[in-house]
């Protein structure tokens, strides 16, 4: 399938099993950047929450053809398409596509439904970026059996390496018994944190994966580690809330930067690399404090913790502080055996659990 400028029209899927690894935010927002640089994409949901379809300002049941009618073959795909943008185009999803693997289960060659659905998609459209369920099922495995390329969007967890590795041999599985052509082109870290030395492992270990698998025969064999990460950004998560991409909703936030710069490594990769040959620079790194203060850090509680004596914090008054002061400073050249009026008190925790189960107690009467 070639585009009216001769061109062969690039299928990707967007995938990755784990869910909010940020696979709807970067096909909302990777579509509508390649878009705004002139290109005609194709945004497809395949995801019954229809948080793509939400998020370009589709309302899911507004519309009469859909995915599920596609896969279900009531519906073409070129009569299923909604223009949202100029040069942007999404084939929408609703809850009734919760009901498609079952109604297919016994349906011949399954598997390639939509692969058949796209190759009739007219030459006129430059990209097709599909966002699939976060699961490796039957609606995956259309999506897989109908692009070229493979983007995993991964968030720099130790967890997250933890299902690559079933999500790679899901791809060579299907690239060996559906779609020889499929390969993974790249893999994207979001939610990227660069004050966390976790962030920098993990990278560091996606990078040695890619470079040891250089040269073989699997489908991963040519990926890139984009070198633009997506940084964590609140205004990320607000903008699907308002139906608007990031360029609409803060085009000047690190979010619209971040995919836009993406966009533009997916678009030629080469070019890119030769035109900026180091990528991250110290100002993408950086993150300004307003937009800092949107990740903060949430420590967990130790089992050290728990056993560990509790310890109660009295607090001031302002006037009491005062006080307290005037009293310190009359006192400083003495010594004194008087204990301190305010401090921290130290309490076990049997002394807050026994109150509050005779309190329960009492109530239970």
């Amino acid at each position: 399938m070639q585009n009216e400028e001769g061109f062969t029209v690039r299928k990707i899927a967007v995938l990755n099993q784990k869910g909010g690894v940020g696979k709807t935010t970067t096909v909302a927002n990777v579509a509508a950047a390649l878009a705004i640089k002139g290109q005609r994409v194709i945004a497809v949901d395949l995801d019954p929450q229809s948080h793509l379809t939400i998020h370009l300002g589709v309302d899911p049941d507004s519309f009469e053809n859909g995915a599920y009618e596609v896969l279900t073959k009531s519906a073409s795909i070129a009569d299923s398409l909604v223009n949202v943008r100029e040069n942007l185009w999404v084939l929408g999803a609703n809850i009734d596509l919760v009901g498609a693997e079952s109604e297919l289960v016994s349906e011949v060659g399954r598997e390639t439904i939509f692969h058949e659905a796209v190759e009739t998609i007219s030459d006129d459209y430059d990209y097709l970026i599909i966002d699939c369920p976060p699961s490796l099922g039957l609606l995956s495995l259309n999506a897989l059996a109908a692009v070229d390329e493979v983007v995993i969007p991964l968030q720099p967890h130790f967890l997250a390496l933890q299902g690559l590795g079933q999500l790679l041999q899901t791809v060579t599985l299907v690239s060996k018994r559906i779609n020889p052509s499929l390969k993974i082109s790249a893999i994207l870290l979001c939610m990227f944190d660069s004050r966390a030395t976790l962030s920098s492992e993990v990278k560091a270990d996606i990078q040695n994966f890619i470079g040891n698998s250089r040269g073989t025969n699997c489908p991963w064999a040519d990926a890139d580690l984009i070198p633009i990460h997506v940084r964590r950004n609140v205004k990320l998560a607000e903008a699907p809330s308002y139906g608007k991409t990031i360029f609409e909703y803060e085009p000047d936030c690190n979010g619209s930067r971040d995919y836009a710069a993406i966009a533009d490594f997916l678009h030629d990769p080469a070019s890119f690399k030769k035109n900026d040959e180091t990528v991250e620079i110290e100002e993408h790194v950086k993150e300004p404090a307003e937009e800092i203060m949107d990740d903060a850090v949430i420590e967990t509680i130790t089992e050290e913790d728990i056993t560990t004596p509790l310890t109660e914090l009295v607090i001031e008054t302002e006037e009491e502080t005062q006080q307290k002061i005037v009293t310190e400073e009359n006192t400083q050249s003495t010594e004194t055996s008087e204990q301190p009026k305010y401090q921290i008190k130290e309490v076990s925790p049997t002394e807050i659990i026994a109150p509050r189960a005779e309190e329960a107690k009492e109530d239970s009467h």
